[in-house]
C-alpha cells in the first residue's frame, strides 16, 4: 500500500518575504538561463536561489552551486524567512490556468509518500529516466537534506472521495496565493483537521500513485536513502529521509491536462519531401498534405483521435504531410518486449518505427530530437530552419499512464507533459526534521 502522510513543512513567512509571487519558481528542469536570471533579479528570496543556483567562476567540488544553496537554505532557516509549521498538516493545492483558449483548475494536496524503489510497492513510474538530471538532484538533495520541489503523483479516485474530505476546508479560510510568470495562479490552504488528515491518509492507503512527473526527484529521493542509511543516518522507519515530497492529484479531476510534446529532428541527411514521403511508405499511408499549414495539418491529428496518426514537415520544402500507420504489425516487429497499449503510443511509434528504423535506414546519419509542447513553437522552428524534420505528435492520455505504468513499463522519455508545472516554493520538506 501507498503510506501517504501529513508532515511539518517550511513555508516562507510572508512578512519578510513579501508577496509569494515574487519567491516562487518552476522547477528546474524547465527554467533556461534568462529565466533564471528573470527569478533572481523578482526577489533575494526567491526559491531558484535553492532549486537551481547559479554557476560561478571558480566553482570546485568544495563551493560550488550545491554548497550555495545549502548556505542559503540555512541562513534563510536561521532568519525566520523560511518557517517550520508547528503541527503536522496535509497542503491543498490549486492551480488555475488556461490551455489553448479554455480555463483550468487542478486541486490536489501535498504529502509526504514513504520511498520504496519501483517494482516493490505501490508507486509506478510511467516514463524512462536519463542519468543526468538524478545526479544533478542527488548533489541537492545531499547538500541542503531538502525536498525542495515536489513529485507529481496521480492516483485513482472515481468516486471524489479524497476530494469530498479536503475540499470543505477550501471554504474556511483564505488561501495563500503566488501567480507564476506564465500567469497561473496558484493556491495554497492548510490542513491540520485530524479527522479529516486520518481519513485522507485512509482513503489513500490501498490506492496505487502513478508518478506523473517528477521521475528523477523521486528515483534521487530512494538513492538519498539508501546513502543515509548505510551512513547510519537514518534511525527507524519514521525518519524523515523515509519519505518524499509529492502533489497528489486524482486521476478524474477536470484540470489534468497532458499536452502533447512535439519532436523537431535533426542530425540526417538533407531531406526533401519526397524522399521522407519515399522513407514512411514502407509503414505508412499519406492521408493529408496541408501545404505550409501546421495547424491544418495538427487539427487533422486531433480530429483522427489515434495514436497512429503523426504530422510530418521537412524544413528544406516546408511542407506538411500527415501519415497513419498502415498495419500495428510493424511495431510488433520491432518491439515484441512491449505491451500492445506500449507499442501504440504515438512516440512509440514515432521513436521506434520513424525515427530509430525508417529514417535512419532510407536518409542516413545520426537522428536527435528536441522538444515543444505547441503548435506556434513548431510552426516557428520550422519559419526559422532550427531543425530538419519538425513533427507533430498526439498526446498520450491518462489511460495510457494507467495501463502502461500499471503493468511495469515506462514510456518513451517526454511522453507527457502535465501542464502546468508545479511551483517550488509552495512549501518544502525537511529530509531530516520533522
Amino acid at each position: 500500500m501507498a503510506d501517504i502522510r501529513a508532515f511539518r513543512g517550511f513555508r516562507y513567512d510572508l512578512g519578510r518575504v513579501g508577496s509569494l509571487s515574487d519567491v516562487v519558481a518552476p522547477p528546474y528542469d524547465v527554467v533556461d538561463p534568462a529565466l533564471q536570471q528573470k527569478l533572481y533579479a523578482a526577489s533575494p528570496y526567491n526559491a531558484i536561489r535553492l532549486e537551481l543556483t547559479k554557476d560561478e567562476p571558480g566553482d570546485a567540488e568544495a563551493a560550488d552551486k550545491y554548497t550555495r544553496a545549502a548556505a542559503t537554505l540555512r541562513e534563510w532557516v536561521a532568519a525566520d524567512v523560511l518557517r517550520q509549521d508547528t503541527a503536522r498538516a496535509l497542503y491543498v493545492y490549486e492551480q488555475e490556468f488556461e490551455a489553448e483558449g479554455t480555463t483550468y483548475t487542478r486541486r490536489g494536496f501535498f504529502a509526504r509518500v514513504r520511498l520504496e524503489p519501483f517494482g516493490q510497492g505501490k508507486v509506478y513510474p510511467h516514463e524512462q529516466t536519463m542519468s543526468g538530471p538524478k545526479e544533478d538532484r542527488l548533489r541537492l538533495y545531499r547538500a541542503t537534506g531538502f525536498n525542495l520541489s515536489p513529485v507529481f503523483g496521480l492516483y485513482p479516485d472515481p468516486d471524489g472521495q479524497v476530494a469530498r474530505v479536503l475540499d470543505p476546508f477550501t471554504l474556511k479560510s483564505p488561501p495563500v496565493v503566488a501567480t507564476d510568470h506564465l500567469g497561473v495562479t496558484n493556491r495554497l490552504w492548510v490542513v491540520t483537521d485530524t479527522q479529516a488528515v486520518s481519513a485522507v491518509t485512509g482513503l489513500m492507503g490501498p490506492k496505487p500513485v502513478y508518478i506523473a512527473d517528477g521521475h528523477h526527484r523521486y528515483e534521487t529521493g530512494v538513492k538519498y536513502l539508501e546513502e543515509r542509511r548505510a551512513a547510519g543516518d537514518v534511525p527507524d522507519d519514521e525518519a524523515a529521509a523515509n519519505f518524499t515530497l509529492m502533489m497528489l492529484v486524482g486521476m478524474t479531476d477536470p484540470g489534468l491536462v497532458i499536452l502533447p510534446t512535439h519532436r523537431l529532428i535533426s542530425g540526417l541527411e538533407s531531406v526533401s519531401a519526397a524522399e521522407l514521403e519515399k522513407a514512411l511508405a514502407p509503414a505508412f499511408d499519406i492521408v493529408e498534405r496541408c501545404g505550409r499549414d501546421a495547424k491544418a495539418a495538427w487539427d487533422h491529428v486531433q480530429m483522427d483521435g489515434s495514436q497512429a496518426v503523426l504530422g510530418f514537415c521537412p524544413v528544406e520544402d516546408g511542407t506538411w504531410v500527415v501519415a497513419k500507420l498502415r498495419d500495428a504489425a510493424a511495431m510488433e516487429k520491432l518491439a515484441p518486449e512491449h505491451s500492445p497499449d506500449w507499442r501504440g503510443l504515438g512516440v512509440s511509434v514515432l521513436h521506434r518505427l520513424v525515427i530509430d528504423t525508417l529514417l535512419r535506414q532510407h536518409l542516413g546519419g545520426t537522428p536527435v530530437c528536441r522538444y515543444v509542447h505547441l503548435v506556434r513553437e513548431v510552426a516557428d522552428a520550422v519559419a526559422a530552419r532550427g531543425c530538419q524534420v519538425a513533427t507533430l505528435v498526439p498526446p498520450a492520455t491518462m489511460g495510457h499512464v494507467e495501463r502502461i505504468a500499471g503493468h511495469g513499463e515506462k514510456m518513451p522519455p517526454k511522453s507527457t507533459y502535465f501542464y502546468p508545472k508545479l511551483l517550488t516554493g509552495m512549501v518544502f520538506h525537511s529530509l531530516k526534521k520533522d
